[in-house]
């Protein structure tokens, strides 16, 4: 089964390292996310539907909220991966960038050189059980900028590219969002919301995949995921208290969603979490 090696939380967002031997659904997160291959046979990334190569100097980068999931290749062969999920506000802030998101030109990244050597130096930390590394987020800064800035070389817009722009433009769209985020516990029917937003459930399906890029399924799902995450990484609460409260009805309902949107269960992941400056 899939295992969770070490996984970092902090202000850059959370950089995790698994031994992958499954699938995962297709998901998203408000994270910009970029995956690398450290050992193990090859395995792929599908974004938006199209496959991108997780290979050995192959990385692959994925958008805030870009619809994406990972294929496993290797049958019963485990593939080592290091993911990053930055936050684009620390990553802006951090690297002062001038571009208004954190999206990528392109998915695919070639790992080598300074990237290779960061993504090498990161790893290493994290397999350090008594490591206490000083540069870690200077390293993981360095780490994205490199490959933002690689992701936009040889495209049209270039390193001229300022962003798109903030989905949700529509107030339908923008009131959705909000009645999901402040009913995340529950677990508000996406009927409901449709009609209280004064669309249909396809007109409803249609406009906010248009507008923020997913279905509201999947937005759904990443908001839970993403409770869920800071909750068993911050607190001591029991992971079942967790998932009832998150609207699921039971302890395993709740971990078969953990495993098929977060590679581990609920209670690996928070047994494996280092948090930064947190002794």
């Amino acid at each position: 089964m899939s295992t969770a090696i070490a996984i970092f939380h902090g202000a850059f967002g959370r950089v995790c390292l698994y031994s992958m031997d499954r699938s995962m659904v297709p998901h998203a997160h408000r994270e910009g996310h970029v995956v690398f291959h450290l050992e193990g046979p090859p395995a792929e990334m599908v974004v938006d539907g199209r496959s991108f190569p997780l290979a050995p100097g192959q990385a692959v980068a994925i958008s805030p909220w870009q619809g994406h999931f990972y294929r496993h290749l290797g049958a019963d062969a485990q593939t080592v991966v290091l993911v990053l999920y930055v936050r684009p506000a620390w990553f802006l802030q951090a690297s002062r960038a001038a571009t208004s998101s954190l999206r990528f030109g392109r998915s695919g990244v070639a790992v080598q050189g300074h990237i290779a050597r960061l993504v090498a130096a990161i790893a290493a930390t994290m397999l350090d059980s008594e490591a206490d590394d000083p540069l870690l987020e200077e390293r993981l800064c360095d780490l994205t900028g490199a490959c933002f800035d690689q992701s936009w070389q040889w495209t049209v817009e270039g390193a001229g590219f300022v962003g798109r722009a903030r989905p949700g433009s529509d107030f339908r769209v923008r009131k959705a969002l909000r009645v999901m985020r402040e009913r995340l516990t529950e677990v508000p029917a996406l009927d409901d919301i449709a009609r209280e937003v004064g669309l249909s459930r396809p007109h409803f399906f249609k406009l906010f995949r248009q507008q923020v890029g997913v279905t509201p399924n999947v937005y759904l799902n990443a908001l839970r995921m993403e409770a869920a995450i800071d909750r068993l990484a911050a607190s001591g609460e029991a992971v079942a208290d967790i998932g009832l409260d998150l609207g699921f009805s039971s302890q395993a309902s709740f971990s078969r969603f953990f495993i098929a949107n977060g590679v581990v269960a609920p209670s690996a992941y928070r047994r494996s979490v280092h948090v930064a400056g947190r002794a």
